[in-house]
């Protein structure tokens, strides 16, 4: 169902059953994304765009690194059961851009695929300017505008980096380990809680109520998210 569903919305859809398949596909050509199943076979899931890859050593985390070996800008979403955290945790740090849990409705995933396809293709998600809490940051010029006063403040370079990915990212959970990965500046602060304390810091300068969050909120078990504000 979902295969013909995104055949329907002019994508060029491979639904493969195992882990072979997929490489046997790879092999001949690199897809633009690809989609993985963590269960096993015959469990409550479905065969979708290289899903359902539960063969004995080989399953959706095993895949994942594998493809994430091969390239970089593949896009790979992973899908989980709704209580599974660890899974989700898992899934990106093998390397997947982005995870859906089940049941979804398919224009949700439409949402994803769009989206991750754009990063992977580079395509910048966020424009020149964003909101981010009460103030604006400008990607041009690295600083954050009061809207109110027009006032700006420059942004150390690992705030700004941080910041960036935020905007980029809009409404995806990141992980700790990754944003560190991500910015530039691991090597003047590579401690685990590095990304805590930049966050808290740029609590202090977007949000109303730092205490209370609602820009960059903390996502329990994995890391942050930014949610664009509805104004």
């Amino acid at each position: 169902m979902l295969a013909d569903y995104l055949g329907r919305q002019n994508f060029r859809v491979s639904a493969l059953g195992d882990g072979a398949a997929l490489r046997r596909l790879v092999e001949r050509e690199l897809p633009a994304l690809v989609m993985l199943d963590v269960g096993l076979p015959g469990e409550d899931g479905f065969a979708l765009v290289m899903l359902d890859v539960g063969l004995p050593g080989e399953d959706g985390f095993a895949l994942a690194r594998w493809l994430r070996e091969r390239s970089g800008r593949v896009g790979i979403i992973m899908v989980t059961a709704a209580t599974d955290t660890v899974d989700r945790v898992v899934g990106l740090e093998t390397g997947a851009d982005d995870y859906i849990a089940k049941p979804f409705e398919p224009r949700e995933l439409l949402a994803r695929v769009k989206s991750v396809l754009r990063r992977a293709a580079g395509t910048p998600a966020a424009g020149p300017r964003v909101r981010i809490g009460r103030r604006v940051l400008d990607l041009e010029r690295r600083v954050l505008v009061d809207p109110d006063d027009g006032s700006e403040e420059r942004l150390a370079a690992s705030e700004f980096d941080l910041l960036r990915i935020f905007a980029e990212n809009p409404n995806r959970p990141l992980m700790r380990d990754w944003l560190l990965e991500a910015t530039a500046h691991r090597e003047a602060d590579a401690f685990d809680r590095a990304i805590d304390l930049r966050v808290t810091r740029l609590r202090r300068k977007v949000e109303t109520d730092p205490a209370h969050p609602e820009a960059i909120r903390t996502v329990r078990g994995v890391g942050y998210m930014f949610v664009p504000s509805k104004d």
